[in-house]
């Protein structure tokens, strides 16, 4: 409510407006102006805004919530914090992409935790890895919180859903054993030794890679990415890796994903020789580009590479097909060598700590989570991984 008082005094006659102001403490603020004119049109102008406010704290959309939320992280930042990093906005928004492409029914005050639920479901079934899923409705939690805090809503009905981050680990990994990986050393051994240089070529880079995986424990997206500068006389540094959508190099997943890795002279002289004599030239200082310069594809790599070093091995198992017919499928996953190195420690009794640092994990639960079965109270001396399938 506003309205117009006339003021004659001494400098003449002006016109006050009065008007709401929640942040005054009568709750009203005042405006003079010259002309009747003047106040009118502020009054309406006033008016036009406190009823556009009311309109948007009832019937925002979810998508209208979601592009003010990064509109805040972009310019204001979130919790009295600095404004979020290009980069980091730039994943925010990959993520608010899968929240506005979710067929929401109902406006933003209308949502009810059963909503939300639908929707983590969604994410779940989606073809998005469950790591991706959690991170989505992570974000859309902090979107319902700042609009929660701003009034937009009046309880934040996400609090509490969530995708649980240990739920992936509830099966046993797979780890292959000391016979298996020596299977397939030899494999990616005889494939860059054939005589057809179809065959051969790949593998003079494929080799080192698998050799690397090995040997080190890293994640695909980390050695994918790894730098020439990273290769030192005694290991490697794992300072990036591949974003999930593949579209960029980027740091690594955590700050503790940064770490030096220990390798064997023979990953070391493999990979160092691929590098300096036979990889393409590229502007990303990879160890291991493709063709043109660019980081691999980690899909190409698995059914490229890995699929047929395993095949090569004798590594296959039969899987339905449908319709009663068996396929023979890849035993492993490229992911699998990460699990084989991790359990090798455990076998020599590395220190946990030590291997979470190794491992690149946040903290030693999630060490414990993955590979706590394999523990004993065995003290063990920790060598290179190679050196046991020598």
């Amino acid at each position: 409510m506003s309205d117009i008082r006339k003021r004659v005094g001494k400098n003449g006659t002006t016109y006050q407006v009065r008007y709401a102001d929640r942040a005054s403490k009568t709750g009203y603020a005042y405006k003079t102006f010259d002309t009747a004119r003047a106040a009118r049109a502020f009054r309406e102008d006033a008016a036009a805004r406190a009823q556009a406010s009311s309109v948007s704290a009832s019937s925002m959309s979810v998508e209208q919530a979601v592009k003010e939320w990064l509109d805040i992280c972009e310019k204001e930042g979130l919790n009295g914090r600095d404004p979020v990093t290009a980069y980091t906005l730039e994943n925010y928004e990959y993520r608010a992409s899968f929240i506005k492409g979710y067929a929401w029914t109902k406006e933003l005050r209308e949502l009810t935790a059963p909503d939300i639920a639908e929707f983590r479901s969604w994410l779940l079934r989606s073809d998005m890895s469950r790591d991706l899923a959690g991170k989505v409705l992570s974000s859309f939690q902090s979107m319902m919180k700042e609009m929660t805090v701003r009034g937009r809503i009046p309880i934040n009905c996400a609090a509490g859903i969530s995708v649980r981050s240990d739920s992936r680990y509830d099966e046993p990994v797979t780890i292959p054993t000391k016979s298996e990986i020596k299977a397939l050393l030899k494999a990616a051994d005889d494939l860059s030794n054939a005589k057809n240089q179809t065959v051969a070529k790949p593998w003079q880079r494929y080799r080192p890679m698998l050799y690397l995986a090995v040997d080190s424990g890293m994640r695909p997206q980390e050695y994918l990415a790894v730098a020439r500068s990273s290769l030192g006389e005694s290991g490697i540094k794992v300072e990036r890796a591949i974003e999930g959508d593949g579209s960029r190099i980027s740091v690594t997943k955590t700050p503790t994903g940064r770490r030096f890795i220990d390798l064997t002279d023979t990953t070391i002289n493999m990979v160092r020789h691929y590098a300096e004599n036979i990889a393409a030239p590229n502007d990303h200082d990879l160890i291991f580009p493709d063709k043109s310069g660019r980081w691999q594809c980690r899909r190409n790599w698995q059914r490229r590479g890995f699929d047929v070093a395993c095949e090569k091995a004798g590594l296959m198992v039969e899987q339905d097909a449908g319709g009663g017919e068996k396929i023979a499928v890849p035993k492993f996953r490229p992911y699998d060598l990460r699990h084989f190195f991790a359990s090798y420690h455990i076998d020599k009794g590395t220190n946990l700590k030590k291997l979470q640092k190794m491992m690149g994990h946040k903290d030693i639960e999630t060490t414990l989570n993955v590979y706590g079965h394999l523990l004993d109270d065995d003290e063990k001396r920790a060598d290179g991984v190679l050196s046991c399938l020598v």
